[in-house]
């Protein structure tokens, strides 16, 4: 059964249906966006500013990681004074696999602008008001008719305030840097970059994206001593080949419904004189079949050329609902929403950020093309043909939903983020 026989509302027409999910696909053709990309080398939001050491290596062998996703992504709708990218690095040795720590995430995050400071002559002004305000009330009480009519002036009026909220969103927003335009409707443009150099900022995957925490509770730990330098290239395996991405929203495809001739005629007697029917056979056999791993690779199967799904705030597309993964994020009372309608709005599974303690919501995930796309041709380079290889079904990027870095403008903040591994099934 495809997931929208039962998610969907209904077809956009009688061919295919569109999601809120944009999908990702490996490009060897550099495309608009040169940030974003499937293996490869790493780059910096700023290169005098790379991440801490201990984000290098794997939590579990000690050792460095290597690159498998760099992603762009700025989100001007939710997030207009701030420049992000997000990226997941993973252990290529053999024994790591299947072992939590193997496989890590990092968002790097950097302000762009923040709200003016109040201006001196308003402070100095707001002292002269108190000193007349005590005056006043030392003085003898004004007769209350004058006061009432203006007799009295009023001094130390004060300006009204701009909308500490409000942004430049008149601005033009520019297009995905890694995708072609999409016929697809989109939502009201979201408000431009803030760069105070007056430049647009290069564009994100997250701007095709159809767009009550309690207040922070955890600050970010203080480090004891400066962080250890993020290891030369010499230190790390060989990157996995580089692959640009490109963009588009999922679509799709209704398979045809069978019809029966209508020479043929069904013969239920020895169904009934068993005390089953077709339907309970149906229903016999789908119980022992893991529907959600069968509702993932017949998701997949739509668009089998994907390597990744991005839908922030949304819901990820779970591998199996039987690992420690899948029993957190699972919800059968509640399944997420398919194809007609967005997945946004649900409380998160996820654990809460380390930082600031806020909910972590759902990004984007990994499928397992990427692997084929990664590992092409590349068995056991520099680790023995017996040490190579990934084994997972998906990985799921959970993020902190307030994008909690430093507040200093220019200065670029990294933070671990929920890196959720489905590994493969065993056989």
């Amino acid at each position: 059964m495809d997931p929208y026989d039962s998610d969907s509302s209904g077809f956009e027409d009688e061919d295919f249906t569109e999601t809120s999910v944009l999908l990702g696909y490996a490009s060897e053709e550099l495309l608009d966006d040169s940030i974003s990309h499937l293996g490869g080398w790493p780059t910096w939001l700023d290169d005098s500013t790379p991440p801490p050491g201990e984000f290098a290596n794997c939590k579990v062998c000690n050792s460095p990681m290597i690159l498998l996703l760099e992603l762009h992504g700025d989100l001007p709708e939710h997030f207009p004074d701030d420049e992000r990218r997000l990226y997941i690095f993973g252990c290529p040795r053999k024994p790591c696999n299947r072992k939590h720590g193997s496989i890590r995430a990092l968002r790097a995050t950097r302000k762009l602008k923040s709200q003016p400071a109040p201006k001196k002559e308003e402070k100095q002004e707001s002292v002269k008001e108190k000193e007349e305000q005590k005056k006043q009330a030392e003085a003898p009480k004004p007769d209350l008719g004058a006061s009432l009519f203006g007799a009295t002036s009023l001094t130390g009026s004060v300006s009204a305030n701009q909308n500490p909220f409000s942004t430049s969103s008149s601005s033009a927003q520019a297009s995905n840097p890694f995708a072609a335009p999409l016929a697809a409707p989109q939502p009201a443009k979201p408000a431009a970059s803030l760069n105070p150099s007056g430049n647009s900022l290069s564009e994100s995957f997250a701007d095709k994206v159809r767009v009550s925490s309690p207040p922070p509770t955890i600050k970010p730990p203080e480090a004891a001593g400066p962080a250890a330098p993020w290891p030369p290239q010499s230190d790390f395996p060989s990157p996995y080949k580089r692959y640009y991405l490109d963009a588009e929203y999922e679509t799709l495809s209704r398979p045809p419904t069978p019809k029966i001739p209508d020479n043929v005629v069904i013969d239920n007697t020895e169904d009934d004189a068993n005390g089953g029917s077709g339907a309970d056979l149906k229903d016999a056999l789908e119980s022992e079949l893991d529907k959600v791993f069968m509702k993932f690779s017949t998701r997949l199967g739509h668009n089998p050329e994907q390597i990744l799904r991005y839908e922030f705030r949304g819901s990820p597309l779970l591998y199996s609902h039987t690992d420690a993964v899948g029993k957190l994020l699972y919800d059968p009372k509640n399944p997420p929403l398919g194809a007609k309608v967005t997945t946004t709005g649900g409380p998160s599974r996820m654990p809460r950020c380390e930082y600031c303690g806020s909910q972590r919501v759902f990004e984007l995930q990994l499928v397992p093309h990427a692997i084929s796309m990664l590992e092409d041709g590349r068995e056991g380079v520099g680790l023995g043909p017996k040490d190579d290889g990934m084994e997972w079904g998906t990985i799921i990027l959970g993020v902190c939903s307030k994008d909690c870095g430093p507040e200093k403008i220019g200065e670029v903040g990294w933070r671990e983020e929920w890196a959720a591994v489905q590994w493969e099934e065993s056989k």
